[in-house]
């Protein structure tokens, strides 16, 4: 995976790789082209430009014949973007390829959040993809513009819709939800989704009564496999198929309700001698991900339609568009960002929706809580985002609950308190923990944490590993039982 290069060090920027957040332009570049740059790294997720390096890392600074001033690099965001992204300027001083002292320039470029930054001189938009500055088309730049919330699909107007439109079930649940008494339309004017009559893209997504006549891709496709893959011809392996196309409210409560019906239940016998029920996902987990794929996919995108795919040993949730403006793959358990705020607060409305952060972090606590692997997130060909639960590890959940009542003792386990147990979950799905793991896990701070794991040790359920109490690799692991 491409990183960011942290350390202003000329010998790195001689030797890297161009990448996604880095590139190297000799000091002979005509300062004026040097914007392509600057904007493509700050349309995308920022990144540093080095100048006085050649493509082959020779370091040549700004005394080589042809150098242009330092002065016109450090200035050419400002000259030659609109609007003018944030860029930090840093002079380097260094050897030369000549033996002589000379300076490099680092320009240390913020992402735009919240603005496409072009070219003064054209309106040219690029945008950093791998090594390349890539030149934007129309419809990229469109979809860049989406991406930043400098225009939102969700605001723009369906002219051929009106209030005709409106699924009358779905308003009448929505004021119900609200506690108000008032005209369809003054409400859809209010939160506005209905403009001069018609309604906008996300009055269309939540209201109409047939929203892919306006928004084709508008639907969610449940399949249930036979298998861990997808066979095709006389092997075709599909148990169950269906399309939801209505407004989101509908749609949301009718795919929950096949996924429901489609997940299996595994029975075990309890020590008191009943059978007991384990279902094959925790149901936040999976819900969850289904509900973030409908408030937060990419409408804009045309092509694609979101996809619950449930196969023998996971569930693959796929939502069109890559993940919105600043969330990220590292960030997305702790980072606000809706791309469909009117759709996300009136889903809110509805019940369905918690925040972005708490929602994610919450599948993840669940998927722990049931000794499942952490759910897995992806962005396929950076073109959507996938949401993989994975079901294999289910027999050695319960396994594993066995082991617990065996290896501790029902008596033991009795004791533990809620902290405790929690911990005790989290190692024998992980196989060790530390402090800060189990107070990121706990959402408590270490004063919790510490002396939980301390407290396992003294009743023999964990083992402690470290030089020292300041050693920062010390961890606890399960005591080994004989």
């Amino acid at each position: 995976m491409q990183c960011p290069i942290s350390k202003n060090d000329p010998s790195i920027f001689a030797s890297a790789k161009e990448n996604q957040y880095f590139d190297r332009k000799s000091a002979r570049k005509d300062p004026r082209d040097i914007s392509r740059h600057i904007s493509a790294f700050a349309n995308a997720s920022g990144g540093k430009l080095v100048i006085g390096i050649e493509d082959d890392g020779r370091i040549t600074g700004f005394r080589r014949n042809g150098a242009h001033d330092i002065e016109d690099f450090k200035h050419a965001a400002l000259i030659c973007c609109e609007p003018v992204p944030f860029v930090r300027p840093i002079k380097i001083r260094v050897t030369n390829s000549q033996g002589q002292g000379d300076v490099i320039l680092v320009l240390d470029i913020s992402a735009s959040t919240d603005h496409v930054i072009a070219r003064r001189s054209d309106g040219a938009v690029f945008l950093r993809q791998n090594d390349k500055s890539v030149e934007l088309n129309h419809d990229q730049i469109t979809a860049l513009e989406y991406d930043k919330n400098q225009r939102r699909f969700e605001d723009e107007i369906a002219n051929r819709s009106s209030m005709d439109d409106i699924d009358p079930e779905v308003m009448a649940h929505y004021k119900e939800e609200l506690g108000v008494d008032i005209p369809d339309e003054q409400i859809l004017r209010s939160r506005n989704m209905l403009v001069d009559g018609h309604l906008t893209n996300a009055g269309v997504l939540l209201f109409a009564k047939n929203p892919t006549q306006f928004i084709p891709c508008a639907r969610v496709r449940v399949m249930r496999l036979d298998g861990s893959k997808m066979e095709t011809g006389r092997r075709l392996n599909i148990v169950k198929d269906r399309t939801f196309d209505g407004p989101l409210p509908k749609v949301i409560a009718e795919a929950k309700a096949m996924i429901s019906e489609q997940l299996r239940e595994f029975q075990y016998l309890g020590d008191d001698g009943r059978f007991k029920i384990v279902p094959e996902y925790p149901e936040f987990a999976w819900f969850e991900g289904l509900v973030n794929a409908v408030t937060h996919r990419n409408y804009a995108y045309s092509g694609d339609h979101i996809r619950v795919m449930m196969y023998d040993d996971r569930m693959e949730i796929s939502s069109p568009g890559k993940l919105p403006n600043v969330v990220t793959l590292e960030n997305m358990r702790h980072t606000r960002w809706a791309r469909n705020p009117i759709i996300a607060r009136t889903l809110t409305e509805f019940g369905w929706v918690r925040e972005l952060n708490e929602g994610v972090q919450r599948i993840y606590d669940e998927m722990a809580s049931f000794f499942l692997n952490d759910p897995i997130f992806k962005e396929p060909s950076d073109a959507s985002v996938q949401l993989t639960l994975e079901n294999s590890l289910t027999s050695r959940m319960l396994r594993q609950q066995d082991a617990l009542m065996s290896d501790i003792g029902q008596d033991v386990l009795a004791t533990l308190n809620e902290y405790e147990l929690a911990a005790v979950q989290y190692v024998y799905a992980k196989g060790r923990i530390t402090v800060g793991e189990l107070s990121e896990h706990l959402k408590r701070s270490v004063k919790v944490s510490r002396p939980t794991l301390k407290s396992l040790t003294k009743k023999g359920i964990l083992e402690w590993h470290g030089s020292g109490p300041k050693d920062p690799s010390q961890y606890y692991d399960l005591r080994r039982f004989e």
